[in-house]
């Protein structure tokens, strides 16, 4: 399968060895920057090098090397146009979370996915994991009896130095903040192990020590599902000095799973009335298999997506939801009230000026 790469910047490695982990044929590199596509192209094996194509305009690209499938790796911004002009030329598209900034954008992809008979695959990979394959096939099967609530702290450490390295981070326009940034995975995975799709949000969130950034550096939010559970959020990246560990809990009336670490394979607690087992008991009683780590399992999938093996285990349908989840918090943030979803239309930009 022809595959390019629209970004050859810092998460470009990522792509690079997934595509070649799922022998993917790599026909082009597009970016603006020279500099950058001449690193990504020397990451690529010399002995796979032979007709790849280096691009700085994805028009041309598209024209010249016609790809069946590109991986967008820009800022969330350009997401809308860059995968349209993809689509359009035929080409299924991998895209970066989250889908989009607004949902127009993420439905007018959407929509053109569909109208046009491609695949839009959006990176939420943390849905990939053993760990968490487990988890939702312990919610699936009722193991938690009734899920009462839910809660995801998201505590990072964040510089200067790491906003400066990309200009469009923590802007309205092409990223939002550490919600929609660094929370949105788990955001992500609360609705997607719970089972149902969140019906109301309370939120806070501020610009408490990034005054060089737009949007926030601190989420708090309470959810409220339409199966009656609750979840709470903390997203920060203030955390002095450094990366605290990423965490999720499930609690019902007959099961506790609480997961830490960037892949939540870290099992703290994983308790449920039926009888005692563990996170590895349940990964083989469910034969779940490995797909590998960071961006692998995600183009693997993609692969099998596109060859007409769709086991639905992330749709775009479900990357909106999540983006839209992230949007009623910031406006109700913004509105200092409860927002009921969904959401008639709603986008960063709607927050321009928020802490000014």
């Amino acid at each position: 399968m022809k595959y390019a790469l629209i970004g050859c910047g810092m998460i470009s490695p990522n792509h690079i060895k997934a595509a070649l982990a799922s022998d993917l044929e790599i026909v082009a590199l597009c970016d603006l920057v020279e500099e950058n596509r001449q690193k990504a192209f020397e990451l690529i094996p010399e002995d796979k090098r032979s007709g790849i194509k280096l691009y700085s305009d994805h028009q041309e690209m598209l024209k010249e090397v016609k790809p069946e499938l590109v991986a967008i790796a820009l800022g969330s911004g350009l997401k809308r146009k860059l995968s349209i002009d993809c689509m359009r030329a035929g080409a299924n598209v991998i895209v970066e979370k989250p889908i989009a900034l607004s949902l127009e954008d993420a439905d007018a992809m959407i929509n053109t996915a569909n109208e046009l008979g491609l695949k839009l695959i959006i990176n939420h990979q943390l849905r990939f994991g053993n760990t968490v394959r487990a988890l939702k096939k312990e919610s699936e099967n009722g193991e938690f009896g009734k899920i009462l609530h839910g809660t995801v702290q998201v505590r990072r450490n964040r510089n200067k130095a790491y906003f400066d390295a990309g200009k469009w981070r923590g802007t309205w326009a092409e990223d939002g903040g550490t919600l929609m940034n660094q929370c949105i995975h788990y955001t992500d995975l609360l609705q997607w192990v719970l089972g149902s799709e969140v019906s109301e949000v309370f939120a806070y969130t501020d610009r408490m020590t990034h005054p060089y950034i737009e949007a926030e550096d601190l989420g708090l939010a309470i959810l409220k599902f339409k199966n009656g559970a609750y979840a709470s959020i903390e997203g920060t990246v203030n955390v002095f000095p450094k990366n605290l560990s990423d965490s999720m809990a499930i609690f019902g009336d007959k099961g506790t799973v609480s997961l830490e670490g960037k892949t939540l394979d870290d099992v703290k607690a994983w308790n449920f009335e039926s009888g005692p087992k563990g996170r590895d008991e349940a990964i083989e009683e469910y034969n779940i298999k490995d797909m590998g780590s960071g961006h692998i399992p995600l183009y693997r999938y993609a692969v099998d997506v596109i060859n007409g093996n769709d086991d639905k285990i992330c749709t775009a349908s479900d990357a909106r939801k999540a983006l839209e989840l992230i949007l009623a918090i910031y406006k109700s943030a913004a509105e200092h009230r409860v927002i009921e979803l969904p959401l008639n239309n709603c986008k960063t930009t709607d927050f321009t000026g928020r802490f000014d």
